[in-house]
């Protein structure tokens, strides 16, 4: 038996002040839908209403002194139930009480008074408002009825006797009820059944069918209380039994070792000291491991800790000490490797061959960590295991998105039950070689929480002038990590630490461009999918022009994980026709696409929407790559107000407050009159106003799409550009200009206006997108404005 649900607080719910009353005619009812409550007549229990028509119900009921149905809906996830999803029957009850907690959660204890069908609902009205007609309770008695009624009784009080817990006046209450009908409302309300099945009882209106209803529903749930009573008493002997097992068992291991016969134990001990003598540990952690198996020889077998100490030893044994004999690297080997497995990143590939000559070189020097940066979907994780393949050494994935506790870097201490070593000494020991490669994936995801900062925990594991006594709180005895070559991967280095981030040598990896995604999925993704479909390269393909305008329509990433997601579901598409037998060779070409994937779901972002004053195209950067931004500004007629939109940031609102000021400074030579500014109001927006965007990098845009407005002179279709700007009219340089241009390559554009002093980023610019652009370097803004305005009909006027 248990006491009345309560109705869930609506996500959505409101704690606005009370609604004003609105008229509800004298015969009508105040409505109130419920979840998984049903109230019977005669029973008081509280109820959670969350919805903001529930709590304007209940409250303009308590101000009139008016009652409330309360009602049960058929569907438990409607939040707003129409009037064919509530029950008919319903209980009439006064409420009670009325509480808001601290919490903001609204609670009415209410009284059950009697049943009554819901006619009709009055439409118009803020909550449901229905007219009802009230069911008296049948009066009528005889001899089965009070045979029935004492049955009900005999079975509700031996219930609540078998409860652990049951409320004394609870059982009373059972006790001293007279009225058959009370003692089956009372029955259910407290029975711990299912709410349909304590609404058919509340709609079964005929006494004996109903006391009939909760007998039986009773009878069920005495019958499981007898039989947990039962398994119960058998644990607890079956515990008994068991302990005084043990004890005898104890007793009989002193008997054996008193008269020698303990050889088992001793046998134990002596494989463990072999174990310890083959394991080549060092002279500290032998000295450890030797002293704890004197430790678990002289406790007894059932001793709680003598299987924590056996689990620490088996750690100590398993973990690979000894250094395994050195694999000479072959250089054109690992280039072959590199080139087999990515396609592109020739500036990456070159930096990992350096690494790798210097190891071959110095197998015994400091290597530096490696650290490779990029969105995701661009092979930062694949790299890792190509140097590895490379190196001839095995290799293991440590995640750590998510990791917020130092001890899962650092392992927990031996005292807390069910310790373990950190993710690093686990790594090592599933790599089986203390000279794997390991890569530390996602450590930009690493948090800190109240058990400690896992990041600085990281600074000892990656400085090679450390890691060679790094000490795991499990084993407590230094481990050498000096051996281990880490490679570690993130998306982007704002959240790593400046600290972690020093012991790191940081490569950059940048989106691919579309030519280079094309040969990605030629010559790896398509493969691989097939493979993955049970599908052979003679039974499916994916014509070239069809793969171009997946890259283009259907996908939207720097890496090419949606991609190869894209090129899954069309070989599936292939896979079905095969398997069906309808043909033996499906060829998917660019027509196909709409048929197999859906109408495209990007559009070539075209600079058509320049075509007007006040419009410039910028760029901007993200973690998944590089983005084309458009500036929209206009002005109508006001007192000078400057007005921002498009959920900016800081520092870009204030790119976009120093451009209106250069742009009023060079008012007279770009002509434009001064009153303007007093009897006008500014708007500048950047649309795809849900994103968040801040940054400098769009003074030059915002700069130029003011200018184009208030001259007149429209910005040039084909040209986007980047850069920060100062009120002296300098363009100052920005970054992530590789991901900015690749942006502009894709979006169609053929001009790009970037900062003078980003010239050095031009050499990380992909080929095929210097082929695409025409590149402006600006050193002022006066030469953004005469690269990117074009010859206007005529200046802005007051």
């Amino acid at each position: 038996m248990s006491t009345a649900n309560e109705e869930p607080a609506s996500t959505s719910s409101s704690t606005a002040n009370p609604a004003e009353s609105v008229p509800i005619p004298s015969d009508a009812l105040i409505i109130v839908p419920v979840r998984n409550t049903v109230l019977f007549p005669g029973v008081v229990a509280p109820i959670t209403i969350g919805r903001p028509k529930s709590i304007a119900a209940a409250q303009q009921a308590l101000r009139e002194q008016r009652p409330v149905g309360i009602v049960l809906q058929r569907n438990p996830e409607a939040n707003d139930p129409a009037p064919d999803e509530l029950h008919r029957i319903c209980t009439i009850a006064n409420i009670v009480r009325y509480i808001t907690a601290p919490d903001e959660t609204h609670h009415i204890i209410c009284q059950g008074i009697q049943r009554a069908r819901i006619l009709d609902f009055l439409p118009g009205t803020p909550f449901p408002v229905g007219r009802v007609l009230h069911i008296p309770e049948p009066t009528t008695s005889s001899p089965e009825i009070e045979a029935r009624f004492l049955n009900l009784q005999r079975l509700a009080i031996e219930t609540i006797q078998l409860l652990p817990q049951a409320p004394p006046e609870l059982l009373a209450a059972f006790q001293s009820t007279t009225s058959p009908a009370a003692l089956a409302d009372l029955a259910t309300a407290y029975m711990d059944i299912k709410p349909e099945d304590k609404q058919e009882i509340l709609e079964t209106i005929d006494l004996a069918q109903r006391i009939e209803k909760v007998s039986r529903h009773l009878a069920e749930r005495l019958e499981v209380l007898r039989l947990t009573a039962e398994i119960g008493q058998k644990t607890r002997a079956t515990f008994d039994e068991r302990q005084r097992e043990a004890i005898l068992r104890e007793q009989m291991a002193t008997i054996q070792r008193q008269l020698g016969e303990g050889d088992g134990k001793a046998q134990e001990v002596a494989e463990l000291n072999e174990a310890i003598a083959k394991a080549g540990m060092p002279s500290e952690a032998e000295s450890q491991a030797r002293k704890e198996v004197r430790r678990y020889e002289r406790m007894p077998e059932a001793a709680g800790e003598a299987g924590m100490v056996r689990s620490y030893l088996d750690w100590l044994i398993e973990l690979p000490w000894a250094l395994p004999p050195e694999k000479t690297i072959d250089i054109a080997e690992a280039r072959r490797i590199l080139d087999e497995d990515h396609f592109g990143l020739e500036k990456i590939k070159s930096r990992i061959v350096e690494y790798l000559a210097v190891r071959k070189l110095a197998p015994h020097g400091k290597a530096p960590i490696l650290c490779f940066v990029g969105p995701p979907g661009v092979g930062k994780t694949s790299l890792g295991q190509s140097i590895a393949r490379a190196m001839d050494r095995p290799f293991v994935r440590v995640s750590l998105g998510g990791v917020h506790d130092e001890a899962e870097i650092r392992g927990h201490r031996r005292t807390y039950i069910g310790a373990l070593p950190g993710n690093i000494i686990q790594g090592i020991k599933k790599a089986g070689a203390r000279n794997c490669v390991m890569m530390l994936d996602e450590i930009d995801k690493m948090g800190r929480g109240i058990q400690g900062d896992p990041s600085a925990a990281m600074l000892e594991v990656l400085d090679p002038e450390q890691n060679s006594t790094f000490r795991d709180n499990y084993l407590g005895v230094p481990f050498d990590l000096s051996r281990v070559v880490f490679v570690a991967t993130a998306n982007m280095l704002d959240t790593i630490p400046g600290p972690l981030q020093d012991r790191m040598e940081i490569i950059s990896l940048a989106g691919y461009t579309e030519d280079e995604k094309l040969e990605i999925a030629r010559r790896y993704l398509v493969r691989r999918q097939l493979e993955a479909n049970g599908l052979k390269p003679e039974q499916a393909e994916i014509e070239t022009e069809a793969l171009r305008l997946m890259i283009k329509g259907y996908t939207r990433e720097a890496g090419v994980r949606s991609l190869e997601r894209e090129i899954g579901k069309a070989l599936r598409h292939a896979a079905v026709q095969i398997a069906e037998g309808s043909s033996n060779k499906v060829t998917i070409t660019a027509k196909d696409l709409t048929g197999v994937l859906g109408q495209p779901r990007f559009e070539g972002e075209i600079a058509m929407r320049t075509s007007v004053p006040g419009v410039a195209t910028g760029l901007a950067w993200t973690p998944v790559g590089g983005d084309i931004l458009f500036i929209e500004a206009t002005r109508v007629p006001g007192k000078g107000a400057f007005i921002l939109t498009g959920q900016l940031g800081e520092v870009m609102r204030e790119s976009v407050q120093a451009a209106l000021t250069l742009v009023k400074s060079r008012a007279a030579q770009l002509g434009i009159d001064p009153a303007l500014f007093e009897k006008s109001d500014i708007h500048v927006h950047v649309p795809a106003g849900a994103t968040p965007k801040d940054g400098p990098s769009a003074g030059v845009a915002m700069f130029t799409a003011l200018a184009s407005l208030l001259t007149n002179r429209t910005v040039r279709s084909d040209t986007a550009m980047t850069g920060e700007i100062s009120l002296r009219g300098l363009v100052l340089p920005v970054g992530g200009i590789k991901e900015k241009v690749v942006a502009a390559a894709a979006a169609g554009l053929t001009r790009v206006m970037l900062p003078a002093r980003n010239r050095r980023d031009f050499d990380d610019i992909p080929q095929g997108a210097r082929d695409r652009l025409e590149f402006v370097w600006l050193e002022r803004v006066d030469d953004a404005i005469a690269a990117a305005l074009e010859e206007t009909k005529q200046a802005a006027v007051a």
